[in-house]
Parts: structure tokens; sequence; C-alpha cells
């Protein structure tokens, strides 16, 4: 017969202090992956924003300035106006005073016939009229090129005129940091001139290139 007085139920101290270690660690591990997780997904989100924000950004600028100098009545005088290193203004002759038509009229004082892309670097972003393009853009850099491919100086008005094509860099950062990432790579042009020094912060940066070749210009 068993006594009923020697048995004793339940856990022991020891055993509860046991359990309790092999549930945090496991909650530990448990949480530990759904951060590595969280994060990566958050990283990949920032990344892709970044790379459709600079892949607007370039192809905006690129169909708008390869239009420079479009001039089907020879009369408006259209061309670059300004060509800096983060800068570019030109004008163009696609529609008359009606708004619903695309026919040349001679000159360029219709709407979305002057245009100009510049580097807002107070506010990270390039712009188109003063209207923002592209926002969290780190650099913008513009070199022009003669008919041989040489880069000329844009900045010299006597230059202006010989330009053909347009080297246009964009360097871009994600929205947010990624702590424990150290970001300090330098960008450079295409021509290997660096247009951005390693910021050594915690965001991510890509960098996008195109020659635009403006087919307009040198008629």
């Amino acid at each position: 017969m068993v006594d009923l007085k020697d048995r004793t139920d339940g856990f022991t101290l020891v055993e509860l202090m046991v359990a309790m270690t092999i549930g945090l660690i496991v909650m530990s591990a448990v949480y530990s992956t759904y951060r590595t997780q969280q994060k990566s997904y958050v990283l990949q989100e920032q990344v892709a924003a970044m790379q459709q924000n600079i892949r607007a950004a370039m192809y905006y600028m690129t169909r708008e300035i390869r239009m420079a100098g479009c001039d089907p009545t020879g009369n408006a005088l259209a061309g670059i106006t300004a060509a800096g290193p983060t800068t570019i203004s030109f004008t163009r002759d696609i529609r008359g005073n009606n708004p619903a038509s695309n026919v040349a009229d001679g000159d360029t004082n219709d709407t979305d016939e002057t245009i100009t892309f510049t580097f807002d670097g107070t506010n990270n972003r390039v712009t188109r009229n003063a209207q923002a393009l592209a926002e969290n853009i780190d650099a913008l850099d513009f070199v022009y090129l003669n008919q041989a491919g040489a880069p000329v100086d844009g900045t010299v008005a006597t230059n202006i005129p010989n330009i053909q094509s347009v080297q246009v860099t964009v360097v871009a950062r994600t929205g947010r940091g990624d702590q424990g990432y150290i970001n300090n790579v330098s960008f450079t042009n295409q021509q290997g001139v660096q247009i951005l020094a390693p910021q050594n912060d915690n965001f991510h940066r890509k960098t996008l290139t195109s020659v635009i070749k403006c087919r307009n210009l040198g008629l």
C-alpha cells in the first residue's frame, strides 16, 4: 500500500527556474530571428524605393535633355542655355500657343519649352523648374561632351555650342539609415572625378549614370 503522505506534487524551484531559463532562451532566439527578418524586409523596401526614385529621375532627365535644341522651324534659336556641373538649362520648340497642339510655332515661350534641372543640396533633391523631381539625392553631376566625345567646360559660354551629349551621374540614398552599417564609399562620375566623398554614415546609396545624345544639337 502506498503511503499518500510520502507523495510530493508539482515542480521544485530548481525545475521551474530551469524551465523558465529554457523558455527565455527560446523566446530570445525567436525574437532575434523576427528582428533580423524585419530589418531585412525594411532594408529591401528602402533599397527598392531608392532604386525606383533614381531611375525615375534619370528617365525624366534623359527624355527631356535629349530634346534640347528641338527647333523644327529653325526660328526658335532653341538649345542649351546654361551648362554647369550640377545644373543644366535648355530650350526647345515643341508646341504652339494652343496647349492641345504639338505643332512648333518658332519660339520657346510656351509651356514646358524652357527646362532647368538642378541639384538642391540643401534639401537633397533634384528639381525640374524648381519643382522636386526626386528626393533623397546626394549628388547630381553633368559632364558635357563635344562631337569627338571630349569633355568641354559648359560654364564657358563660347563652349556651349560645341556640346553634343551629356553624361549624367546621380547618387541616391535610402530614406532611412541602417543601424550597424557604415557607408564609407566614394562616388565618382564617368570621368573618374569624385562627386561625393565618403559620408561615413548608415545610409545605403546607389549611383546611376547615363550618356544622353542631344540629337537636335549641332544640326
